[in-house]
């Protein structure tokens, strides 16, 4: 494919790295500056920040007081401009956090609001004289709140957070406060970042009150004001719905979207999760078979885990307790009845061919991969930390090697990643293999045609796959024998996978 057809819609071919920089190095932004290099070899194109803005710290940084600064403790503005400056240069594009649901509760504008009821800026939360009936319903956080709705002695309400308590949930449908996120949003755009990525989409568009009857008119209107100020940039939108709902945050289904750029693929990844589980890939076929086409300039993402919960909400009761049962049986291994406090290493027996496995589908699964920190090295959880916080450990420097095989492999597909623009870019079809335990799928694009197959289960198969002509595997450089009738007869051993690039139809 021409690289100028492909270079402006740079977010199909990336490679996202998410990382915070409190927990990846030391001495904030102008530490992280001196880790570019290293980025850039893993083959890092863009760089996710977690929350860096100032706050109490009472969840990881995502309880902001001060979306337009810089936590002193990882720096000034100008560490920051510094940070995305180099990065930049080594080719790496930087988004970040646009956490505008909530503030925390130490935010000037809540202590301002919570002061009086005819306070300026009282209606830029969201309060109520009685909490609804339903007020127990749809907490986040079921170990910590029982209501999304909190009383405020002082002026007798309630006001809303979906969250924690000390996030008061922002009052979108309040013009001054959409005029606060373009700003904010204008401001980090201008010193050099490449977008965001949207906390809890949903969240962000619930609102109680009819001066937004639709909200996903606030989307558009952000991705308009996005694209005015930075053509190029892009919005990453957290959305765990499932994928009917999803694909109405991309926006006008007949154009080229005009809501998020691109959207998780939650749906895919809990699924996977069950194919592995049950040494199957069943489950996961019939995602990407389900999965709808986004608009010609929206895309998914994909990701192995992110820095949150391993959430399996979206798969039945006894499709979870499998996952469970397989990764995590111990209760401390669980979170809110959902998810899988966990890193991959552990959960599958530190089996490096089966790690290496999951991460060959990361990559070459239609989508955009996404990594967080500390993947590429086999990093662990520490069941020791609360909740959330046993994934979010230090970066483990010690383990950056190039004896690590695990990064030698990672930095291998990012290489052939991007040597096969078909994953991004191409229609696919998964392929009937007769193998219950083998995913294959073929990826086409402008007479470019690779076919990646994988073995989830612990046992040698056969297979015949037709269609085939010269197949080269491109992650060992070798060909695959041919029938006359152009069928390849594979043999994969446990965990074994294998891309293969074929002379496409003329």
């Amino acid at each position: 494919m021409k690289r100028t057809r492909t270079s402006d819609l740079w977010w199909k071919t990336a490679l996202i790295y998410c990382l915070d920089v409190e927990t990846f190095c030391a001495n904030g932004f102008a530490g992280l500056a001196q880790k570019v290099d290293y980025l850039s070899s893993l083959g890092v194109t863009c760089v996710w920040l977690m929350p860096y803005y100032p706050s109490p710290d009472r969840d990881d940084g995502y309880d902001i007081t001060d979306f337009q600064a810089v936590d002193h403790r990882l720096g000034t503005l100008g560490d920051f401009v510094e940070f995305v400056r180099t990065a930049r240069e080594r080719g790496i594009r930087v988004i970040a956090d646009l956490v505008v649901n909530h503030t925390s509760d130490q935010h000037p504008w809540f202590v301002e609001a919570r002061s009086s009821r005819d306070n300026p800026y009282r209606d830029w939360y969201v309060w109520r004289d009685e909490p609804p009936a339903d007020a127990a319903e749809g907490v986040v956080f079921p170990d910590k709140e029982k209501s999304v709705w909190e009383h405020d002695a002082k002026t007798d309400q309630y006001y809303q957070h979906v969250f924690y308590k000390h996030q008061p949930d922002l009052n979108v449908a309040n013009p001054a406060v959409r005029d606060e996120i373009a700003r904010t949003m204008g401001l980090w755009l201008e010193l050099g970042l490449s977008g965001y990525r949207v906390d809890a989409v949903p969240f962000l568009l619930e609102t109680e009150s009819a001066a937004l009857p639709d909200p996903h008119d606030f989307l558009a209107d952000l991705r308009a004001f996005l694209s005015r100020r930075a053509g190029s940039a892009v919005l990453l939108g957290e959305v765990n719905l499932p994928y009917d709902q999803t694909t109405r945050f991309f926006g006008d289904p007949g154009d080229t979207g005009d809501e998020l750029t691109m959207c998780f693929d939650f749906i895919g990844m809990q699924k996977m999760y069950l194919s592995l589980a049950r040494e199957d890939a069943g489950p996961l076929a019939e995602a990407l078979r389900e999965r709808p086409y986004p608009p010609r300039d929206a895309h998914w993402a994909t990701f192995v885990r992110n820095h949150d919960e391993l959430t399996l909400d979206k798969l039945s009761e006894p499709e979870r307790q499998e996952v469970f049962a397989a990764f995590g049986p111990s209760k401390d291994m669980q979170l809110y009845g959902r998810g899988l406090r966990r890193r991959l290493p552990g959960m599958l027996g530190h089996d490096l061919r089966r790690i290496k496995m999951v991460y060959s589908l990361l990559f070459s699964l239609p989508g955009t991969p996404v990594l967080f920190y500390g993947e590429e090295i086999g990093m662990e959880e520490d069941l020791s930390r609360e909740g959330r916080l046993a994934v979010r450990t230090p970066m483990e420097w010690d383990r950056v090697s190039d004896d690590n095989e695990l990064l030698t492999w990672i930095r291998l597909l990012a290489r052939r990643y991007r040597e096969c623009p078909e994953f991004a870019w191409g229609t696919y079809e998964v392929l009937d293999t007769g193998e219950p335990a083998v995913l294959a799928h073929r990826s086409t694009a402008d007479g470019g045609c690779v076919v990646a197959v994988h073995n989830l289960g612990s046992g040698e198969v056969e297979l015949r796959l037709d269609g085939m002509r010269e197949p080269r595997d491109v992650l060992t450089g070798e060909t695959e024998p041919v029938s006359a009738d152009g069928v390849v007869s594979l043999r994969l051993g446990p965990y074994e996978c294998r891309w293969l690039r074929v002379v496409g139809d003329d």
